[in-house]
Order: structure tokens, then C-alpha cells, then sequence
């Protein structure tokens, strides 16, 4: 713990503003501190002053004394349970610093509210009630601020005069607290004995504490020096196409990390793409530079397509692109987070089809051990690997916070589930970004004169996909256009004949697939895929490769009696015989598309009417 002196203030310099939290458990006097911490340094008006008193003696906890903690809980319950619930922001400065500080919620059910509050903080102030010691929620607050990037923490003992001051009480607190937070890596963990309620050590240094040599918290507040965002790698995330009139166009966003200087050049991380930096446009006037923080308009030299969700960044500098990453969840919905849970993943301005595909470790608040675990309960902490439908650019948030903070969203209800930190790809191959083309897949397409699609034929083993996918080719064939058939026996003896049919390769299999699909329509081909490809989930990342309208899911539907039936492979026959494993249908379940582009109901149409239905809707669109 650092126990230096106080800094006069004659030679104090001033510094950024901080933006800080105060946490801890339930009780810990959080609201009461931070409303005794601003009346202090800021001073009250006569007004506030007036309200606060009257206030007090109505819902004040503290006898006829001034009940500080209502300075911060606004709402009603609040006051009426005497619990803060809601993230309370409060604005204050002093001649040194200006400070924004979050009142979060102790209980543990509120959570969500606290990692809120923690997210945008450069410091915490993490309260323990001097008569209690650490207790669980301490641990998992403190846990919390680490995994969220906070390097900065003041371990406040509050409520030091109701155990009379007492220096033992104070030093088997910190030293409890040094032990436990030691592996969380804090850079500058301060503690200070306080009593928020009358003042002690919260401005001033207390006289009833002579045996502390710190400084008082407001003095470390305003001295302490935390990282400077503007000295990272430039990343923008563009929110908006500014496009007023035909003679502008611009790119919205504010400047996450680093800093952009007119005639820089920077990248596009979707297309690879790079464009100069023409002008930094804002509302009072155009800007040579701006840094992180800075909300502009981007305007470049050369045209360069970009939409909302894209990262803008350095060349030289840029951030990882991947689709399947380690992070590290703190989980705040009801229902459990278990493998195979698709979600939104939103980071940045970009949202993305996501699926937790393993749950690596949760976190032991009291050992801080990572243990196994297949699902991840309500306020859990774990390590959990998560794969997106598409390539998503981040940092790991040790790197940069701005980059490498997302939430994942339940796409049934729009609420948010969980808040994440990237860790690292999982992806084998780093370091690698796309790119650009000179020929790109609308020029492909338009040199052929067809508009490229993937028909993804699915259906359960003997639905037909195979046959309706041929005569859907031989036809458009006939027609003049250029396709190409990928039937999954095929490519089981080539491309995929290393895979096997359990549920991992299978979605392997998928994942292959999906991806020579999206390769041949770039190449401005009719792709026609017929492919059991028996999960949503699987069928759902194969769609995210390809532009919006691109991918028709065709639902081959024919009952499994009738297939079974038809067994034209002998697929059935020998499963019945113990000869094949894992047959779709039989040994392994099949998820049939809950809301198809196209059914087609094998009992009503034969094969030549089923093509028919398909054509009419890959014809149905003119090229680009």
C-alpha cells in the first residue's frame, strides 16, 4: 500500500478529469461518502443545503444529523429502502480536477448496475464497512473492477470512528485486502481510514487518526495519475454515414483510442481498404487533430465504403480480426448461460450473430481459481469462448478498454445479458487482415449477368435435397447461367474427409461449406449447396457470410417416415443395423429452419415442380 505523505497543494498541478466509482457492499455508507466527498470539496449552495436538511428529516438514517447519502439517491425507493439501486453520475471539481463519479448499487442482485458504472471508470474507491472486514461482495466488486481494466483502486475502511479509530482494526483490513487482491494486478491500490459520515479523512486529514500518514481521499482524487487513452493506437468506430446533400460525406463516430490528424491515412478493417484523412469536421469548425473522446465527422480524400459497425484504424497498428475468441463474461440474466446459446454480440457499433461455444472456467470469487464449469449462473464470472457469425476487429481489452469491452444481447427480448472482455483470438492464424480487391464480387457477378446467390438445400437424410439441387442446376444451366453444385457426400471425399459425424465435426463440416459457398459466389456464381447441415446454429453462421439477401435457406420437408422409406443410400438400413452411427434423424437430432426462405413440401411437389419453386425465386432478383 502506498502511505505517502500528502502533496501541498501550492504544487499539485492540475490534471484530466477522473472519472471514478464507488462500490462495495450493501451498508457501506458508498452514497454517504460521495455526498459528504462533493459537499466538501465543492461546496453547497444555499438551496441544495436547504433541501438536503429538509430532506434529512424525512428520510435521513443519520438521527438530526445530515444524511449525505440522499445527495445521491434521486429515487424514490431508494430513499424509502435506503439502498441505492440505479447508477447515480455526480459532476463536481475542485481547483486541481474535475471528477465524474458513479454511485453503484451493493446489493448483489443489482449487479448489472455496477458493472455499469465501472465501465467508463479509470479508478474505484471500494468501500468495507471497518466493523465487517471483506466480505463476499468486496471480493467479487474488486474482481470485478480488475477484469474491467480499473488499475486504480482505494480500498476506503468506512466507518472507522464506530471502532474507535482503531489502527489494528485498519491494518488487518489492508493486509486482508493485499493478500486477496495481490493476482488482480492493481498498479496503485491506496487504502484510507475514513468515516464518511462526519467527515474524517474524506477532505481533510482527521486528527482522530494520527497514526495514518496518507493522504485524505480527496487529496489522492485529485493527484493520482491514471492511463491516457489518447496515447494508444487510433481506433474509430464509425457510428453514421453523415450524408446531408449530395456534396458531403462524411463518417460520425468518436475517436475510441489514440489520436487522427488530417493527411493521416487509416484503414477500414472490413474491406481493407484505405483512405486520407481529408478533414475533421465538427459542429464549431473543422479540426486539424483529434484525439480519444473527440466526437467528429471523418471526411476522406478518396471514396471508401464504409457503413455503421465498421472500425476505423492505423495501418500500422491495427487491431485482431476473428470470429472465435476467449473472453471473460460477468453474467447478469436469470437464465443460465450453457453452451450453444445464440446471442448478439454488440462492440462498438457493430452487432453480430454470436454463440457461446464453450464455458472454459468460472471464476472462485475467494480463491480467485478458475474451476470447470458447463453453465454459468446469474452475476457468475468465467472465461468463456464465444464464436461470431462474422469477423469481428477488437483489442484485447488488457490492451485497450475501448476496443475490448462488448455486450452480448438476448436477441428474443433486446436485453442484456452479459458484459464482456475480449482476452485473445482463438483463431490459429493472427496477424492477418483482409485484402482488398481490385475486381470485387459486384463486378464478378455483372460480368456474368446473374445475380451470385447460395441456395442452402437442408432436410433430414432421403428428403430429397440432392435431387432437387440437380435438377435446379440443370435447368439453370439450360437457362444460361453459371453454378456450381456442392452436395455433401462429395465433398466428404475430398475437402471434408477428414471429418467425422459427431456434433463437432458435423458443424465443421458446415462451417467449410459455408465457407467455398461464399467464396464461389464471390466469384459471381448460382451456388447450390444440398447439405443435411441439421443445426440452426450452424446454418445461421454459413447465412452470416454472405450479404443480406444472398442466402436462401431451403427447407427440404418430408417426413421422417418417408424418408425412412425412401432410404435411397441404405443410410437407415444400416443404422438399424448397427453399421452406421450418429444418422441424423435417428441417432443425432435435426433442427428443421423455424422460419425458411423457401419450403418445400416433397409430399405435395415432385422433383421437377420443387426446382421449379427454387428458380423462380434465384431468378426472382436482377444482378447488382
Amino acid at each position: 500500500m502506498n502511505a505517502g505523505g500528502e502533496m501541498p497543494l501550492a504544487v499539485v498541478p492540475r490534471r484530466g478529469a477522473l472519472r471514478f466509482l464507488a462500490c462495495g457492499s450493501v451498508d457501506d455508507g458508498k452514497s454517504t461518502l460521495i455526498g459528504r466527498l462533493i459537499a466538501d470539496a465543492a461546496g453547497l449552495l444555499d438551496d441544495q443545503a436547504k433541501a438536503l436538511r429538509e430532506d434529512s428529516r424525512r428520510f435521513g438514517t443519520t438521527g438530526d444529523g445530515i444524511d449525505y447519502a440522499l445527495l445521491l439517491d434521486g429515487l424514490e425507493a431508494e430513499r424509502e429502502q435506503g439502498i441505492t439501486i440505479d447508477v447515480a453520475y455526480r459532476f463536481f471539481s475542485t481547483t486541481r480536477r474535475a471528477f465524474v463519479v458513479a454511485d453503484t448499487p451493493g446489493h448483489r442482485q443489482y449487479t448489472r448496475n455496477m458493472v455499469t458504472g465501472a465501465s467508463n471508470a479509470e479508478l474505484a474507491v471500494l468501500l468495507v464497512d471497518a466493523r465487517k472486514g471483506l466480505v463476499e461482495q468486496t471480493r467479487r466488486h474488486a474482481v470485478i473492477v480488475s477484469l474491467l481494466g480499473i488499475r486504480h483502486v482505494v480500498l476506503a475502511v468506512n466507518k472507522i470512528d464506530l471502532v474507535d479509530f482503531s489502527e489494528a482494526c485498519f491494518r488487518e483490513i489492508e493486509r486482508a485486502f493485499t493478500a486477496f487482491a495481490a493476482p488482480l494486478g492493481f498498479e496503485s491500490p491506496v487504502a484510507i481510514p475514513l468515516s464518511a459520515r462526519h467527515g474524517d479523512n474524506v477532505a481533510a486529514r482527521s486528527d482522530r487518526t494520527p497514526w495514518y500518514r496518507g493522504p485524505a481521499l480527496l487529496r489522492h482524487l485529485e493527484t493520482v495519475q491514471t492511463g491516457d487513452e489518447a496515447e494508444g493506437p487510433f481506433r474509430f468506430p464509425v457510428q453514421w454515414v453523415n450524408r446531408p446533400n449530395g456534396d458531403f460525406r462524411g463518417f460520425a463516430g468518436t475517436v475510441a483510442s489514440g489520436t487522427v490528424k488530417v493527411g493521416d491515412r487509416v484503414v477500414a478493417e472490413g474491406s481493407g481498404r484505405t483512405a486520407e484523412v481529408a478533414r475533421i469536421v465538427t459542429f464549431d469548425g473543422d479540426l486539424p487533430a483529434a484525439a480519444a473522446g473527440r466526437s467528429v465527422t471523418l471526411v476522406f480524400g478518396e471514396a471508401i465504403d464504409l457503413g455503421r459497425g465498421d472500425l476505423l484504424a492505423d495501418p500500422k497498428n491495427r487491431p485482431t480480426v476473428a470470429r472465435r475468441l476467449a473472453t471473460d463474461l460477468v453474467w447478469m440474466d436469470e437464465v443460465p448461460a450453457l453452451p450453444g446459446r445464440r446471442l448478439l454480440l454488440k462492440i462498438g457499433a457493430a452487432t453480430v450473430a454470436a454463440t457461446i461455444a464453450r464455458i472454459a472456467g468460472t471464476l472462485d470469487i475467494e480463491s480467485l481459481e478458475r474451476v470447470p464449469g458447463q453453465a454459468l449462473g446469474p452475476d457468475g464470472i468465467a472465461r468463456v469462448e464465444i464464436e461470431t457469425a462474422a469477423p469481428i476487429a477488437f483489442d484485447p481489452y488488457g490492451d485497450n478498454r475501448a476496443t475490448g469491452a462488448f455486450i452480448l444481447i438476448d436477441p428474443a427480448t433486446g436485453g442484456t445479458v452479459a458484459a464482456g472482455m475480449a482476452v485473445e483470438s482463438l483463431d490459429r492464424a493472427t496477424n492477418v487482415h483482409h485484402q482488398p480487391e481490385d475486381v470485387t464480387p459486384v463486378i464478378r457477378e455483372r460480368a456474368k449477368g446473374q445475380r451470385a446467390t447460395v441456395v442452402w438445400l437442408t432436410g433430414l437424410p432421403g428428403s430429397g435435397k440432392s435431387t432437387i439441387a440437380n435438377a435446379v442446376e440443370r435447368r439453370l444451366v439450360a437457362l444460361g447461367r453459371q453454378t456450381m453444385l456442392l452436395d455433401g457426400d462429395n465433398l466428404r471425399q475430398g475437402l471434408n474427409a477428414d471429418l467425422g459425424f459427431d456434433a463437432a465435426s458435423r458443424a465443421e463440416n458446415v462451417r467449410r461449406v459455408g465457407e467455398v459457398a461464399k467464396l464461389m459466389a464471390d466469384a459471381g456464381l448460382i451456388v447450390l449447396v444440398a447439405l443435411v447441415s441439421p443445426f440452426r446454429v450452424d446454418r445461421a453462421r454459413a447465412r452470416a457470410l454472405l450479404p443480406e439477401g444472398r442466402f436462401l435457406e431451403v427447407f427440404v420437408d418430408t417426413p421422417p417416415e418417408i424418408c425412412r422409406q425412401r432410404d435411397p443410400k441404405g443410410l437407415y438400413a444400416k443404422a438399424a443395423r448397427g453399421k452406421v452411427a450418429n444418422l441424423t434423424g435417428r441417432d443425432q437430432p435435426y433442427e428443421p429452419p423455424e422460419s425458411p426462405d423457401l419450403a418445400l413440401r416433397t409430399l405435395d411437389l415432385d422433383p421437377e415442380q420443387a426446382a421449379e419453386r427454387v428458380i423462380e425465386r434465384v431468378l426472382a432478383t436482377p444482378p447488382a
